[in-house]
């Protein structure tokens, strides 16, 4: 496969030796192949990180109403424990927009790297 992939670079469309000659003909395929493959790879990433923001919002807006029902009870215990739960579900929610905007990656990366 490779082989025949380089022989049409190299023959071109016309058939003949055109190697930088110049002539669009069939040069520069195998790029135009490897970039659309990275295009749909990153289109497939992207995508994902779209799902997962999508799920993660649901969870935290289940979290968020969890606390927002303690809140506004009349039950003073259960104020006290809506406290808690607002401190843990900001904690989570910045936790997890931080890991969906890659703030954590870039983080890891630099304490890794030190760039």
């Amino acid at each position: 496969m490779a082989g025949a992939l380089f022989a049409a670079v190299v023959l071109g469309a016309s058939g003949t030796a055109s190697a930088g000659s110049g002539e669009p003909g069939m040069r520069g395929t195998a790029a135009n192949s490897t970039s659309g493959a990275v295009a749909n790879f990153t289109a497939a990433i992207n995508r994902l990180v779209e799902l997962v923001g999508l799920a993660g919002s649901g969870i935290l807006a289940l979290v968020w109403a969890r606390v927002a029902f303690s809140w506004f009870s009349n039950d003073v215990t259960k104020k006290v424990q809506a406290k808690d739960r607002a401190r843990d579900a900001l904690v989570g929610t910045l936790l997890f927009t931080a890991a969906v905007t890659g703030l954590v990656w870039g983080l890891a990366h630099w304490v890794i790297t030190g760039t």
